[in-house]
């Protein structure tokens, strides 16, 4: 894996002082926000990119607040948030877009999704594995609905699952539904 790292960053922000530094893997750079001290359990959240619910406060998906509450969350306790440049579930930005035209027509995500010639979700996490050896951390609190996540790191242990429960609205009810039901994330 050739990644390219830039120097550390004061970045001050709504939610607090945070540092900040860039994984580049090949086109795609990855922002790790970091909160010190890190304890020897490092809270960690793995968030991946969704421009729609990070930027504009979508409400068709929960992102936006689950973004939003690991940072408060990271700010009060310490530990680091994973910002992945994997859009869309990895499909990018023009296909999400396509999908969300789909769902517009009456697809759930999954179903936009494999219409488009894509799986459910194409993330991977190999960079998360080389950040977190990369900062010799070696257990972690994840901050994660997500049980990929929790199966995806291998060079770290598990010591504990943080949920983040995001209050369902009239956009995202159906979206949330399916992450539960179809992706078996636990959303309760």
């Amino acid at each position: 894996m050739n990644i390219e790292i830039s120097k550390i960053a004061n970045l001050p922000t709504e939610f607090g002082k945070f540092e900040v530094q860039v994984f580049k893997e090949n086109e795609k750079e990855h922002l790790v926000i970091t909160k010190k001290p890190l304890q020897k359990i490092v809270n960690v959240r793995i968030h991946s990119e969704c421009l729609t619910g990070d930027a504009i406060s979508s409400l068709k998906c929960d992102c936006g607040d689950q973004l939003k509450a690991s940072l408060n969350y990271i700010e009060k306790h310490g530990g680091m948030v994973l910002y992945l440049r994997q859009e869309g579930r990895n499909i990018g930005l023009l296909n999400k877009i396509n999908a969300y035209n789909l769902q517009d027509s009456g697809l759930d995500t999954i179903e936009a999704n494999h219409q488009l010639g894509f799986k459910a979700d194409e993330r991977t996490y190999e960079i998360v594995d080389f950040i977190l050896k990369y900062y010799n951390i070696k257990k972690i609190n994840l901050l994660t609905n997500n049980p990929d996540k929790l199966k995806s790191l291998h060079c770290v242990e598990i010591v504990d699952r943080i949920p983040i429960i995001i209050k369902p609205n009239e956009y995202n009810q159906g979206y949330l539904k399916v992450k539960e039901e179809k992706m078996g994330h636990m959303l309760k």
